[in-house]
């Protein structure tokens, strides 16, 4: 095993806690030492469970490193958008950051009054009474000249009065071991979804340490947040019984995955900006069964993408016009209320100790960095000679970090620049590339409002690791450990999937399925029928692009299913088979056909993380990436026509698990019926169509295209275990439109349809109005209709009947959206 640190070199120890008693000082706190050098009690216990010998050692941490990292995978934690990667600031750490309890209980005490006296200053600010502004504790135009304050909540008290549910502070701990304040989050709860999986995680990886360290629980805190925000929404809802939601930008938000975590764990709804409306002062979710009236929402986007109405109307996409109405109205509980952006200043530091004596009466506890607001002549000229030990921070948003102090920027509009003293780190160790070295870090913590006028501080939360232990650490950068809270008296055992319900409780969690899931669910079901049929024509097209030379009629249906497939350019009939082969290696290699199904197969399933399981979902998600590491590998040689056939193959092997899912592992709620319909209505589509083009091609009067058909249809087997290898157009009709126990076939889609759709909430003359398009019984014909015809009458009927439940299908799915669905524009949905 190799340890080391920035400062030393690599080198073989006899044990890993023998090298960490005699690793010179950093210079700085170690948080992995005690006070008199040694090995604090805490990594004593921790090294304990480990393996002493130092190759064992190191083998077992690479080990659990790898199960991290299997892990993550495995639960398809990104912080990116649809397959773009992107670096996550929240990855988790192998090794915790433990905190012992005397630390714990000095940082509880100066964060809980920290969130006190901050919700005391909007109250002040917003209230009405301003008697910051009058009495000069807080300059005018910090306040007023920060986008962070918003004008239109001026005199705005919310239900109950508490403007906070969760605040987040940054810590950072100095040589001295005292804890300071580098900056603090006010606008939402981000991270704390992150929180609970880093949690459930790391402690799966270091099961006795976690037990024989006594490390504090956090679902109490989660209980909290969640009590205090719906006794603020009871408020809201006067006699109704509330109903709570947490607001999210949407999955191409970067933090989309916390915050279907964070729902799924709250037992909440997960809910878009479209999801919801505004009706007289009111807002309401927009559900399949109509509108429902929502009182609380945990919000996961900013201050400015609530309400496009008066705040920035270039954010509309996330959030919801009017929703300042509602809350000035005091019908809705917002966690946080929207304006508190102001707080989060850093030139607020220099003022909170003399609005902590006027609010509080008492000093702050934990000190903040030490700050100047260059809006303060006598500040600016103070520390003017000392430029270059300080970094500059903008004073009035948004924050972009530190940045190196220059006189003239300042000098331009003194106001919008704060100078800054540089933090200064403790180290942490962590576990990277098969060594243990220290890292500079800092914390992240939380606390929450418990509906009394108290706070509680989560036992938990971030150590954050920092490249430059001087600088500050902005939200989107850094990784992050598991922070272990040590307690020296009893651990809370409560979990949030304790206690008994209430009728009301199971009431609401049968809640009905919003319009935007139930939207994604029917594209969902429509997409995976579609990459089912794509890849079924693919792998036929290639099969038979090799050998003898296909009749020219099953040649030309083929080139015109596979151009209306997206899997062929449009152009004149190939005049070979091999040009058709080139033609559609190339097209599948493109971001187009069968490419792009798949990403639109993925998108529709990110939007529905809170109802997938994290196989189906992950499954779903690795199907393209799979697909373009053979069409596009990375020693950039063509694939042949076999790679790319048995690539087919197994893309068909994952479509099969995932069609299992939806229909095996799936609820049968009015959002799974809607998948279903989906899935029938591009089915009926997609087969309709493929009969027609074989019948007007005239590919069915040979046995190619006949073979060609029962592929498309995967009805091979059934037809030579019924007809052995008769070709008659009548066993194709028999099989593939009139059977009702072949999947397949017409009749067996038809009534799949009318039956799921009947079952949906609506009454029974609309579900009349909606299947009107559609064949009154069965696919529209019998056997008997039959009897007499000749092949030619016969094409003709059937070729017609195709046009028409191909007609009908499209419409059918046109109606459905304007009947069930919130319509939001996506490019990916395509007719």
């Amino acid at each position: 095993m190799r340890v080391a640190t920035p400062r030393t070199r690599p080198r073989t120890v006899a044990s890993a806690a023998d090298w960490l008693t005699r690793l010179p000082p950093s210079g700085t706190l170690d948080e992995w030492r005690a006070p008199d050098r040694n090995l604090s009690p805490s990594w004593q216990k921790l090294l304990a469970s480990l393996p002493a010998r130092p190759q064992a050692f190191g083998a077992e941490l690479q080990r659990r490193a790898q199960q991290l990292a299997q892990q993550l995978r495995a639960d398809a934690i990104t912080h990116n958008v649809h397959g773009t990667e992107q670096s996550l600031p929240w990855a988790p750490e192998l090794l915790p950051l433990v905190m012992e309890p005397a630390d714990w209980a000095a940082i509880e005490r100066g964060v809980a009054q920290r969130a006190q006296l901050l919700q005391l200053m909007l109250a002040d600010l917003y209230g009405g009474r301003q008697h910051l502004l009058k009495r000069g504790l807080l300059p005018p135009s910090l306040l007023f000249r920060h986008p962070g304050y918003l004008r239109p909540l001026n005199g705005f008290s919310p239900p109950g009065g508490l403007y906070l549910h969760v605040v987040s502070f940054e810590l950072a701990r100095g040589p001295d071991g005292r804890w300071w304040v580098t900056s603090q989050r006010t606008q939402t709860a981000a991270g704390l979804g992150h929180v609970l999986q880093h949690r459930l995680i790391v402690s799966r990886l270091f099961p006795e340490a976690f037990e024989q360290l006594r490390v504090q629980h956090m679902a109490s805190t989660y209980r909290r947040l969640l009590q205090s925000l719906r006794g603020q929404a009871a408020m809201a809802a006067a006699d109704a019984h509330p109903r709570l939601a947490v607001l999210t930008a949407g999955p191409d938000a970067p933090g989309y995955f916390e915050h279907a975590y964070l729902a799924r764990y709250l037992g909440l709804p997960l809910v878009e900006g479209g999801d919801l409306t505004v009706r007289g002062e009111r807002l309401y979710a927009k559900m399949l069964e109509g509108l429902a009236p929502v009182h609380g929402l945990l919000r996961m986007i900013d201050d400015n993408q609530c309400d496009p109405l008066e705040l920035d109307e270039r954010q509309g996409c996330y959030g919801v016009p009017g929703l300042l109405q509602v809350l000035r109205a005091g019908r809705l509980a917002l966690a946080n209320a929207p304006g508190s952006g102001f707080l989060e200043s850093p030139a607020l530091s220099g003022f909170l100790p003399g609005i902590a004596q006027s609010l509080l009466g008492q000093p702050l506890l934990l000190p903040s960095l030490a700050s100047w607001w260059c809006g303060e002549a006598a500040a600016w000229e103070s520390v003017r000679p000392h430029l270059p030990k300080l970094c500059m921070r903008p004073s009035l948003g948004p924050d972009v970090g530190a940045l190196r102090p220059e006189g003239g920027r300042i000098e331009e509009d003194p106001e919008a620049w704060t100078l800054q003293e540089r933090p200064g780190r403790s180290q942490a160790l962590r576990w990277r590339e098969g060594r243990l070295e220290g890292v500079p870090v800092g914390l992240r913590v939380y606390a929450v409002a418990d509906g009394t006028g108290n706070w509680q501080v989560l036992p938990g939360g971030f150590g954050r690791v920092h490249a430059d232990a001087d600088e500050p650490l902005l939200p989107a950068r850094g990784s992050a450990m598991d922070l272990w809270v040590r307690t020296d008296g009893t651990v809370d055992t409560f979990s949030m999937l304790t206690g008994r319900l209430s009728v009301d409780d199971i009431l609401a969690r049968r809640g009905p399925v919003a319009s935007r899931t139930a939207e994604s669910l029917y594209w969902l079901g429509r997409y995976t029928e579609r990459t089912e049929q794509a890849v079924r024509l693919a792998r036929a097209a290639l099969q038979r692009s090799t050998g003898t030379e296909l009749p020219a009629p099953v040649q030309r249906a083929l080139r015109v299913l596979l151009q209306r497939a997206g899997l062929l350019g449009s152009g004149g009939v190939a005049p070979s088979r091999a040009v058709l082969r080139r033609s559609l290696l190339k097209a599948l290699g493109e971001e187009s056909g069968l490419g792009w199904l798949l990403t639109a197969l993925s998108r529709s399933a990110g939007s529905l993380r809170e109802r997938l399981s994290p196989e189906q979902w992950g499954l779903m998600r690795s199907m393209g990436q799979d697909l373009r590491a053979t069409l596009r590998p990375a020693d950039k040689a063509a694939p042949t026509t076999n790679e790319v056939l048995r690539a087919l193959d197994e893309l068909a092997v994952q479509l099969a698990a995932v069609t299992g899912a939806q229909s095996d592992r799936m609820t049968r709620d009015h959002g799974w019926r809607l998948l279903t319909v989906g899935r029938h209505v591009e089915r009926l589509v997609s087969h309709a169509t493929q009969f027609g083009v074989l019948l007007r091609e005239g590919a069915l009067a040979d046995a190619e295209g006949n073979a060609l058909l029962l592929e498309l249809y995967d009805s091979t087997i059934t037809f030579r275990a019924r007809y052995q290898r008769h070709q008659d157009l009548l066993a194709l009709v028999d099989l593939l439109v009139l059977d009702d126990n072949n999947p397949r076939a017409w009749a067996c889609i038809l009534r799949r349809l009318r039956t799921e759709l009947r079952k949906l909430p609506i009454a029974a003359d609309v579900a009349d109005e909606l299947l009107s398009g559609l064949p009154a019984q069965g696919p529209g014909l019998t056997l008997q209709t039959l009897r007499g015809l000749d092949d030619e009458a016969l094409r003709r009927r059937l070729d017609a009947l195709a046009a028409q439940l191909a007609d009908a299908g499209a419409q059918l799915s046109d109606d459905i959206g304007k009947r069930f669905f919130a319509h939001v524009s996506d490019p990916l949905q395509k007719p």
